[in-house]
């Protein structure tokens, strides 16, 4: 087991919680989990604790906070109500509470300065636009997005995107077409430090949480990809 603690994040327009999850060392790169519709849930929990006993920072932030702070779900039973929320998210002031998170992470004592994210169906989206940000002149240091739907939208940022990315994608995604996931490869076809994979698997193909998503060999294998990409950049010379 690893240590976890409530991290309170401080915006101009209000706090939130996120979830911590700690390792077993001073100081580490610090890790954003950015969660799915569902919340901040046992899954997301799950990982961010998976990544501490990898030697990871993980801070999972409550994106829902101005709507309904804490909201949770477990599974596919809870996907009507975590898409209502997402219909009811501020995009515009989302990427200032990733800013506020990304800038909470780097101020921990824990935290020895290199900062990445992990994120998850909406949160791959967040992940994508995480890579945009800048918090006191820098970037975040690696993203990984999975099965991120409303990447597409936004690709018109990719010339601000300056930190490697890696995108999972599952090629049988009711809510993903192939051809969006070719966009996506396409926009970053100069980019050597951006990676996209593919899985024979559909939407939330990582999450355990969900039983009809869940795929057990993409989600194994797309880890193992995570765990290599982020310690090539995160632990790195």
């Amino acid at each position: 087991m690893v240590a976890t603690r409530s991290e309170t994040i401080s915006t101009p327009d209000g706090s939130f919680e996120a979830f911590c999850a700690l390792p077993d060392v001073p100081r580490a790169p610090a890790v954003l989990v950015l969660q799915e519709v569902f919340g901040i849930n046992d899954n997301i929990r799950g990982l961010a604790e998976r990544l501490a006993a990898a030697g990871y920072l993980a801070l999972a932030p409550d994106v829902f906070w101005r709507i309904q702070p804490g909201f949770e779900r477990k599974d596919e039973s809870g996907l009507a109500e975590g898409m209502s929320m997402v219909d009811q998210l501020d995009f515009d002031l989302v990427p200032g509470d990733l800013a506020a998170t990304m800038a909470h992470a780097l101020a921990l004592p824990e935290c020895n300065g290199r900062v990445g994210a992990v994120g998850f169906c909406l949160g791959g989206t967040l992940a994508y636009l995480l890579a945009t940000t800048r918090v006191h002149g820098r970037g975040p240091d690696a993203v990984v997005s999975y099965y991120g739907s409303g990447t597409n939208g936004v690709l018109g940022l990719a010339d601000q995107v300056q930190c490697p990315v890696l995108f999972h994608y599952g090629t049988r995604d009711p809510w993903i077409s192939v051809e969006q996931v070719d966009e996506v490869e396409h926009a970053f076809a100069d980019r050597p430090d951006v990676t996209v994979r593919r899985y024979d698997a559909g939407h939330a193909f990582s999450n355990w949480d969900a039983p009809s998503m869940y795929d057990e060999a993409a989600a194994t294998t797309a880890w193992a990809e995570t765990n290599r990409f982020l310690d090539e950049r995160l632990r790195g010379a």
